[in-house]
C-alpha cells in the first residue's frame, strides 16, 4: 500500500492497478462516481470533467488523479477528494456573473474548476512554492481571470469590494468574520467545520436581512487550514 502520511483516503495499489483503461474510460468513471455521490449540476461536472486532474496532481501520484481520494502534495499539504470538492462546490452553487475567492490554493486544482463557473476567480495560498506552481497550472489552461497569490487567506486584508462566494478549502475552527463580512445579500461561504464531533462541510449564507445563516451538510473528512503567511516554502 501507498504510503499517504495518515490520509484516511489512502488508495491500495492493488485497487488501482486493477487493469488497464482508456483514458475516456477513467473520465466516465469518474464522472459516474460523482453523480453516484448526488452531484447532479452539469456545470459542476462539466467544470470537473474538462479540468485534467492529473495536471495538478504529484507526478508520482498521476495514475491515482481520476479516483475518489485525497492526494499529498508538497509542503506537507493535501490535494482534496473529487467527491467532497464536488460537494462544496454544490453547495457553493457558482453563477457565471459571481466574483469567488478561494482560501488554501494547494495545488490549483479547485481554482481551475471555479475558473470554469465564475467570472472572477481570486485564490489565496499561505505557501508561496505552491502558490507560484499553482499559478503556472492555471495559466497554461488559459484562465486568465484566475488569480492566485500568496498569502494569509485566514486573515487577509481588503481585495476589494465583495465576494459573492468564498470557499475555505480545509478545516476551519470557525469562519472568519474577515470573510464573512464580504459577503453581500445572497452571498455564500462553504468549509468544513466541527460539528457536534463531527468533520463536516457547511454551507454559511447571509441573507436579505444581513443576517448570517449556518447550515450544516455531510461529513467530510478534511485537513485544517493554518493561519499566517509560510515563512519558508
Amino acid at each position: 500500500m501507498r504510503d499517504f502520511s495518515g490520509n484516511p483516503d489512502a488508495l491500495d495499489e492493488a485497487d488501482a492497478d486493477a487493469g488497464p483503461v482508456t483514458g475516456a474510460e477513467e473520465t466516465v468513471a469518474f464522472l459516474l462516481s460523482l453523480r453516484a455521490k448526488g452531484i447532479r449540476d452539469t456545470a459542476v461536472l462539466r467544470a470537473m470533467e474538462v479540468v485534467p486532474r492529473d495536471m495538478f496532481a504529484p507526478r508520482r501520484f498521476a495514475d491515482l488523479a481520476r479516483a475518489d481520494v485525497s492526494l499529498p502534495l508538497p509542503c506537507g499539504q493535501t490535494m482534496t477528494a473529487p467527491g467532497i470538492i464536488a460537494a462544496m462546490l454544490k453547495a457553493l452553487a457558482v453563477q457565471r456573473h459571481h466574483r469567488v475567492l478561494e482560501i488554501g490554493t494547494g495545488s490549483g486544482y479547485l481554482s481551475a474548476v471555479l475558473g470554469h463557473l465564475g467570472r472572477e476567480v481570486i485564490s489565496i495560498e499561505r505557501f508561496r512554492t505552491l502558490a507560484l506552481a499553482a499559478a503556472e497550472r492555471v495559466a497554461s489552461l488559459g484562465l486568465s481571470h484566475v488569480r492566485i497569490m500568496p498569502g494569509d487567506g485566514l486573515g487577509i486584508g481588503n481585495l476589494g469590494g465583495t465576494f459573492d462566494r468564498i470557499i475555505l478549502n480545509g478545516l476551519v475552527p470557525a469562519a472568519p468574520a474577515t470573510l464573512t463580512s464580504t459577503l453581500p445579500p445572497g452571498g455564500r461561504l462553504v468549509t468544513a467545520r466541527i460539528v457536534e464531533g463531527v468533520s463536516r462541510i457547511v454551507m454559511i449564507e447571509r441573507g436579505a436581512d444581513g443576517e448570517l445563516v449556518e447550515t450544516s451538510l455531510q461529513p467530510a473528512r478534511m485537513p485544517p487550514l493554518a493561519r499566517g503567511l509560510a515563512r519558508a516554502l
